[in-house]
């Protein structure tokens, strides 16, 4: 236990160096578009530090503004692509089971997930939309046509199938992992085509929704649980309140 955690450890002090360096290179783009805008026209910013600020046009300043707005969006869109490209190569292709916290396979899913973590700075400003689709594709999640995805909490995207139209309503979560008994569980999650995740549900690892199935908002459903086509789950544990016929259950 001990030599684990010196090598946890020792991981976690390589990952913060080399996280600065995609952060930075991610950068780039931005501060190229920057830099560009300023060229074009014609602005100075260094005359913000040696001219006197009441003599400098009004114009100037809202360029240097838009500029600066321009190279954050643009940084934001590159650090998203390239932690999907990231994740998506190092995700790890794992078998539904458990395995142990303290185990390398725990370390190889924690390193995946960190890319996911970084992305997070801004992609909640980018679903939905192509670009967070993107995201979730390059990151190894299988999408439908039509899929529209309000969430950036779609964790363990190499293990979600979504068929097509699935909507997944905003700040819910998929995981298809979960940490219980010293274990890390790892289980597949497949939503079906035409399945409505509602706003601020929670789907567990090794869960089934069918074909037009609702989850209502900020329900949550359990591990492993299979839900038939066209039926509708609400509640904490989810239960069925309307089966594929329109009636209720006893």
């Amino acid at each position: 236990m001990k030599a684990f955690t010196i090598v946890q450890n020792f991981l976690t002090a390589l990952v913060i160096p080399f996280l600065a360096f995609i952060v930075g290179i991610a950068a780039l783009p931005g501060v190229y578009i920057f830099y560009k805008i300023l060229e074009v026209t014609n602005t100075n910013p260094g005359s913000f530090l040696s001219s006197d600020i009441d003599t400098i046009p009004i114009l100037d300043f809202a360029i240097t503004g838009v500029a600066t707005g321009m190279a954050m969006m643009t940084w934001g869109i590159s650090l998203v692509i390239i932690c999907g490209i990231l994740g998506g190569l190092f995700r790890p292709r794992l078998d539904s089971g458990r395995y142990p916290l303290q185990s390398f396979v725990t370390i190889q899913w924690a390193w995946s997930m960190i890319f996911h973590k970084i992305a997070l700075f801004f992609l909640p400003f980018l679903v939905p939309s192509f670009i967070g689709n993107l995201y979730y594709r390059l990151s190894g999640a299988k999408l439908g046509e039509g899929v529209q995805i309000n969430s950036a909490h779609l964790n363990d995207a190499g293990s979600v199938t979504l068929g097509k139209r699935v909507v997944i309503g905003g700040k819910a979560i998929i995981n298809a992992h979960l940490t219980e008994s010293g274990e890390l569980v790892m289980a597949p999650v497949v939503i079906g085509d035409d399945a409505l995740i509602g706003m601020g549900s929670v789907i567990q690892p090794g869960c089934t929704i069918g074909e037009k199935a609702v989850i209502a908002s900020r329900a949550v459903v359990p591990k492993w649980t299979n839900i038939p086509d066209g039926e509708v789950w609400a509640g904490i544990p989810a239960k069925c309140i309307k089966r594929a016929d329109g009636t209720k259950p006893e």
